[in-house]
């Protein structure tokens, strides 16, 4: 059974959903009271964190959590409701799209780093994964060294693709490398033979595994290549709106509501570990 069909629907709605453009404004408050609308990028294929459902709506980890910060601000800005405008964006068109204004808010799977720090801001971190690789049961690939000579995909204009290549390198392996454009294009690489091995992030792959019923055929790697801590992206030199969105994931974690959010979409990989569990620990911020 699909991973996505495991996962029980929320039956009510804390906001409405519609469909006006952003505009932009002084400040990303200030414009989301004023128009009483706010845009939130959404993966359509990095499951579970944010994909697009089988009613073509966004769902996810990343999805609840921000659904959650947008129900804070109503709150906040005494609005009467809050418009969520979806948009799908890319490893490539994320950014982009943030700058532009296009989106307020990255409901993602994307890893905070210290360059990307030049072009946008992150919230408190709400995940930490780590790069591994899917490879087919049948090449009898048991560890990183098996893959010398062979053919990974990677998403291209990803840390993934950055860190592999570092990994590589240390490891002093030669590889082909073949870049695609997200996971679904990624996993087809994997099982039609055309690569050898697809390498992203390990909850991300287990995601995938779990979507594709093909659990018997696909087989993840032993190790964790990268330290990988998710959060949610926004523009720069906006204290106001990162400090809201902080809040409320701050609130989340201190008032430990974070917990059904993770068992709804990795309750089957069991309860979080000790670097999970420290990261909420550690941003439980006080008001």
């Amino acid at each position: 059974m699909p991973f996505r069909r495991w996962v029980v629907p929320i039956v009510t709605l804390v906001l409405a959903v519609g469909l006006a453009a952003p505009v932009r404004a002084a400040g990303t408050l200030d414009r989301i009271r004023t128009t009483g609308t706010i845009a939130l990028g959404y993966r359509e294929t990095s499951i579970p964190f944010s994909y697009t459902g089988d009613d073509n709506q966004p769902w996810g980890y990343s999805i609840d959590l921000c659904t959650r910060v947008a129900a804070a601000l109503v709150r906040q800005l005494g609005i009467d409701e809050l418009q969520l405008q979806w948009v799908a964006v890319t490893p490539e068109t994320r950014i982009g799209k943030l700058k532009s204004g296009e989106i307020d808010l990255e409901c993602g799977s994307t890893t905070t780093s210290l360059s990307r720090m030049r072009e946008v801001d992150f919230s408190l971190p709400i995940f930490v994964d780590g790069l591994g690789y899917l490879s087919r049961r049948s090449l009898g690939i048991r560890q990183f060294e098996d893959l010398n000579g062979k053919r990974i995909a990677v998403a291209g204009g990803t840390t993934s693709e950055r860190t592999l290549v570092e990994a590589l390198a240390q490891h002093g392996m030669a590889v082909e490398l073949l870049r695609v454009a997200d996971h679904k294009q990624g996993l087809a690489a994997l099982t039609r033979g055309k690569a050898d091995a697809y390498a992203s992030d390990r909850a991300l792959l287990i995601g995938l595994v779990l979507d594709s019923g093909m659990h018997k055929d696909l087989a993840l790697g032993p190790e964790t290549l990268s330290n990988e801590p998710y959060a949610l992206m926004l523009r720069r030199n906006d204290a106001d709106f990162r400090l809201a969105v902080n809040r409320e994931l701050a609130r989340l974690y201190r008032s430990r509501e974070i917990y059904p959010v993770y068992e709804r979409w990795f309750g089957l990989l069991g309860k979080p570990g000790p670097r999970l569990e420290n990261l909420y620990d550690l941003n439980a911020l006080p008001e």
